[in-house]
């Protein structure tokens, strides 16, 4: 056809499209503000006005609607003065009428669907109800997408303009209006939820950490953070857990440098303070996400790992770890076992180790490939493949668990078994540094009483009593004492492992030359001591021996 040498190329007429849009919206959007902006409006100006966006087709599921979201969020973000800067550089204070504006449309247009566009035409056997909350959720997640690619575009063109704040303002109120109790939104709840949570997860520290100070907020909403938990079926946990998994892999890097610069020192504390919230009012999230919550945290953060670790459920009391000839094995909730709601052996699969992992923990052959084991461990540059570590850990020691418990059993059975043969070689194969870090998670394991503390606390202790190797019992010590030199809280099963290791004579843990290489040593592992100790108990000096108490 003739016509053809002058058709638009894609992208122009995309363009040509929004600035069609663009000139039929303003108007549009002029009239919103001016009703907004009335002192008295009333609920049936703004659902006039909703029913006039509609018969327009700006409410479709197409590129047409979506067109009028682009048009509006960046019109609006432009009066706040989100991408501008003052003569001297510095960012101006966002404007937030014009954001309050734009949120308050959003949600007028999820919220007030009108009755025509929901049943119009419902599918074959679908109800109108789910008509429009499929069409409330897709005028959702085309806010969402809207606002994030507006977000992307800024910080990837302009980033030295990037106002972080004024994203924040609106993702906060979306927040607060659509997950408040409401009879419009109430059959979308969870979808609602899913869907912020998702958006979060793409707008992650990793990915935009110009936000990383607005995303740890939105997180941790009040509107957002405990809705999820409290979610039905607990469906929001596998979001929340996601969601700080990013957080502590984000801040890895910037932690493991010995100086913190103040803006990674304040998203610290920011991050500690999720966790207060956590552990205080939801503790069994924690519980149950431990391990993977450990894998991330860095291995600075003892006091934040302590955190999470010090977790247990609200229907426990815990008994007093400072009691004296306190026995452990008899206490009834060590014979329960945790609940763990992370894969385990998801990096033993990845690696082609389970398979082989199972069959020694099974028959304890063939014992060459214990001689093995250290180099599937171990990157090219001799650190440790820790994630993989992590998860053998916890998989050996819920094989020897299992086979404690079955009715063949004798309590003795913890020394001689395959778990305690992989134990003690890699105590005695892997490096000082890698050593350190398996400790470390076997270390992660002491929690509540329940089967795993208490195995785990006998595995330490078996490790530091068999060993003939003073080195490996300094780097036990070191593990449990740099936790509890930390401020509180400390895990119950921390401490009762450290308790008895420094009460027990069997140990004769006085007797070793790292508790007295140094007066100012010697003074910290007494004064550990005695914060351990019930008072009234005999005072380290007297421990010095290694006799009775």
């Amino acid at each position: 056809m003739a016509l053809a040498s002058h058709a638009v190329p894609a992208e122009e007429e995309v363009d040509q499209n929004l600035v069609r849009a663009r000139e039929q919206v303003m108007p549009l959007w002029s009239e919103w503000l001016s009703l907004y902006e009335l002192p008295n409006q009333s609920d049936k100006q703004q659902s006039t006005f909703i029913s006039a966006l509609h018969t327009q087709g700006w409410l479709r599921n197409d590129a047409h609607g979506g067109r009028f979201l682009t048009v509006v969020v960046e019109t609006a973000l432009a009066a706040a003065g989100a991408s501008s800067l003052e003569s001297d550089g510095s960012k101006p204070a966002v404007s937030f009428a014009p954001l309050d504006a734009l949120s308050t449309l959003v949600v007028l247009m999820i919220k007030c669907v009108p009755a025509e566009a929901a049943a119009s035409p419902p599918a074959a056997g679908r109800p109108a109800e789910a008509s429009k909350a499929a069409l409330q959720l897709g005028l959702l997640s085309r806010a969402l997408s809207t606002l994030m690619l507006h977000l992307f575009k800024m910080y990837d063109t302009r980033p030295q303009d990037f106002n972080q704040r004024a994203y924040l303002r609106v993702f906060g109120s979306w927040l607060f209006e659509l997950n408040a109790p409401d009879p419009a939104l109430d059959q979308i709840q969870p979808q609602v939820l899913s869907a912020f949570a998702a958006a979060f997860l793409a707008l992650q520290p990793s990915r935009l950490p110009g936000f990383a100070f607005a995303w740890l907020e939105l997180i941790s909403h009040r509107m957002f953070m405990p809705k999820l938990l409290l979610a039905k079926g607990q469906r929001g946990w596998p979001h929340l857990q996601r969601l700080l998994v990013a957080l502590f892999s984000f801040l890895q890097l910037y932690l493991s440098t010995t100086e913190l610069t103040a803006p990674t020192r304040s998203l610290y504390r920011g991050a500690l303070r999720v966790l207060l919230v956590l552990l205080h009012d939801f503790p069994e999230f924690l519980c149950d996400y431990h391990f993977a919550l450990c894998d991330v945290i860095p291995p600075t953060c003892i006091q934040m790992r302590n955190h999470v670790l010090s977790a247990f459920p609200r229907n426990m009391r815990l008994p007093d770890p400072f009691t004296p000839n306190l026995k452990v094995d008899s206490l009834p909730e060590v014979a329960q076992p945790p609940r763990i709601l992370t894969d385990v052996t998801e990096p033993l699969v990845a690696a082609g180790l389970l398979t082989e992992l199972d069959a020694f923990l099974s028959t304890r052959q063939p014992f060459a490939w214990l001689h093995e084991l250290r180099g599937r461990l171990m990157n090219a540059d001799g650190t440790p493949k820790a994630q993989i570590l992590s998860a053998l850990v916890l998989h050996v020691g819920s094989v020897g668990i299992a086979a404690l418990q079955s009715a063949q059993a004798q309590p003795q059975a913890l020394a001689h078994s395959a778990p305690m043969d992989i134990y003690q070689r890699l105590v005695a194969d892997l490096s000082p540094d890698a050593r350190y870090i398996m400790l470390n998670f076997i270390a992660n394991q002491l929690r509540y009483p329940n089967n795993h503390t208490h195995y785990f606390s006998c595995v330490l202790l078996y490790l530091f009593s068999e060993t003939t190797d003073e080195r490996v019992q300094e780097q036990i010590t070191r593990v449990l004492v740099e936790r509890l030199i930390v401020h509180r809280p400390h895990p119950w099963g921390l401490l009762i492992t450290f308790i008895e290791l420094i009460k027990n004579p069997r140990y004769k843990f006085w007797s070793k030359a790292f508790t007295r290489c140094a007066p100012e040593i010697e003074r910290l592992f007494e004064s550990v001591a005695r914060s351990c100790m019930a008072p009234g108990s005999a005072p380290p000096g007297a421990l010095g021996s290694g006799g009775e108490e």
